[in-house]
């Protein structure tokens, strides 16, 4: 039924050889008795309904043109306006994998507006400008401010406001600083420059030897589009630092050692609800977007009365370091390809 399945993998870059990922989906294709053409929106040819596409034959990348693919596997990119027109006209008539849930607020919004989740959802607001920060110090006494595009930890602040009022302690990183409220306005306000941030109540999420640290819940649809979860992992941050992710100098450990470390004896019953809010939610995303994710990097914390709250969710998160599970995601992936295009043929 599925022998002659043929997946596009739909990326911005014309090299299959520079994407991690092709290697492995095109061998695995290959296993589950498809075939992988890579290609970028430049190479689609309309008058004919082709794709001047490559294949991984006989250990390296060959150039050939192929009918339109059953199935498209897509990458989030920028896109020129010439090159998003291709991708919506492809959308429009091959099934694509893969939907962007939007930046940090949308889903935010979203999650709150459907309201079975509103209660692990953090308190946030949006913020253009400093004197916008400034009107919610009274609501917030420690806080984040983060862009809300941003990815990988990447510009996040944690700010607490001291005694006397109106100093603050800024911590970055591996920095901190005391500054006065001369000072902060006019750091706010060269950090708002240019992009949206947005304002988060600071959840104490610590292990027993206060290192900042949290989960990530990454699930995916298997063959039969029913939600599975991939992994689930924590992330510690460095010392000093209360940013876990492991691009900012964080580390990864397994959950079980992890979690006998933290939560003792209730280890096991913590483990399983975090498999149980992960695969939960997931469905819920599906429902309020009105679509069907392939793929989610889920992430959460725990505050000191063991409370979850939901940070945020990443839309392609990548396969779980050092667990050696790339295989089994880029098998999912596979496996959630062929199921959409045999639904579509049989359309």
């Amino acid at each position: 039924m599925w022998a002659l399945t043929l997946i596009g993998y739909l990326h911005f870059r014309k090299d299959p050889a520079k994407v991690s990922k092709s290697y492995p989906l095109a061998v695995v294709a290959k296993a589950e008795g498809a075939e992988l053409v890579y290609f970028s929106p430049g190479r689609v040819c309309w008058e004919d309904e082709t794709i001047r596409g490559m294949f991984y034959e006989a250990g390296r990348w060959v150039e050939r043109t192929t009918r339109f693919p059953d199935v498209i596997y897509n990458e989030g990119q920028k896109l020129t306006t010439q090159n998003l027109q291709t991708v919506q006209k492809l959308r429009a008539r091959i099934p694509f994998t893969s939907y962007g849930v939007g930046d940090k607020m949308v889903v935010h919004d979203k999650i709150l507006t459907a309201g079975q989740f509103a209660q692990y959802v953090i308190p946030s607001v949006e913020v253009r400008t400093v004197d916008e920060v400034w009107a919610l110090l009274d609501r917030y006494r420690d806080f984040v401010l983060k862009p809300i595009r941003g990815r990988q930890g990447n510009g996040v602040l944690y700010i607490q406001q001291l005694v006397p009022m109106h100093s603050f302690c800024l911590h970055e990183g591996a920095d901190k600083r005391q500054v006065d409220a001369e000072e902060f306005r006019s750091f706010i306000q060269t950090r708002l420059a240019g992009e949206i941030h947005l304002i988060q109540r600071y959840i104490n999420c610590k292990t027993k030897t206060g290192a900042a640290y949290d989960f990530r819940l990454h699930v995916q649809k298997d063959g039969a589009a029913r939600w599975v979860v991939v992994s689930i992992y924590p992330r510690i941050a460095a010392p000093g630092q209360i940013v876990s992710n492991i691009s900012n100098g964080g580390y990864t450990n397994y959950a079980k050692p992890f979690l006998q470390q933290e939560f003792g004896e209730q280890w096991f019953e913590m483990k399983r609800y975090l498999e149980h809010f992960s695969l939960v939610l997931a469905k819920h995303l599906d429902d309020i977007y009105g679509a069907s994710f392939d793929e989610l990097g889920i992430d959460v914390g725990l505050d000191e009365q063991q409370k979850l709250w939901l940070y945020e969710v990443n839309w392609k998160p990548g396969a779980p370091p050092t667990f050696y599970l790339e295989l089994d995601v880029v098998r999912n992936t596979v496996h959630y390809a062929m199921y959409l295009a045999e639904k579509h043929k049989v359309r």
